[in-house]
């Protein structure tokens, strides 16, 4: 077995967005000729998250609003340090990371899927997504 580690840097635009990593892991697999293993796709920022899902602006939009919705702005504790404490409390309901098979050299995504960085807490330069690939 042999493990693969690559970053993937983004500036981001936005306070909240999903942006598609999809192709950059993509041609991590292509480039490493990688045909059968796992991926592991990760955030180093306690602001934001790794999703699966369809890449259509009315449902990132639905995603982006629905967390702002679950967690409202309020006067929150960490906001005294930092003024992210609604940012930290949207990525404990999401996930850091993701984990998926790579077969016969693909990665293993259904039809409409894709993988997405969510972030919480833009706009932010150089947002590290780590790439860990174990090739079987």
């Amino acid at each position: 077995m042999t493990m693969i580690t690559e970053s993937i840097y983004l500036n981001t635009a936005k306070k909240c967005e999903l942006i598609n990593i999809t192709p950059q892991i993509r041609d991590i697999i292509d480039k490493n000729n990688i045909e059968c293993g796992l991926v592991n796709v990760s955030t180093k920022h306690t602001t934001s998250g790794i999703l699966i899902n369809e890449d259509e602006s009315g449902l990132k939009e639905d995603i982006v609003n629905t967390l702002q919705e679950i967690i409202p702005y309020k006067n929150y504790l960490h906001d005294r340090i930092d003024n992210n404490a609604r940012s930290h409390l949207m990525a404990t309901i999401t996930t850091p990371t993701q984990t998926l098979p790579i077969i016969d050299g693909r990665l293993s995504l259904g039809t409409w899927q894709s993988i997405f960085f969510l972030e919480l807490d833009g706009p932010r330069l150089n947002r590290e997504v780590i790439i860990s690939i174990i090739e079987q």
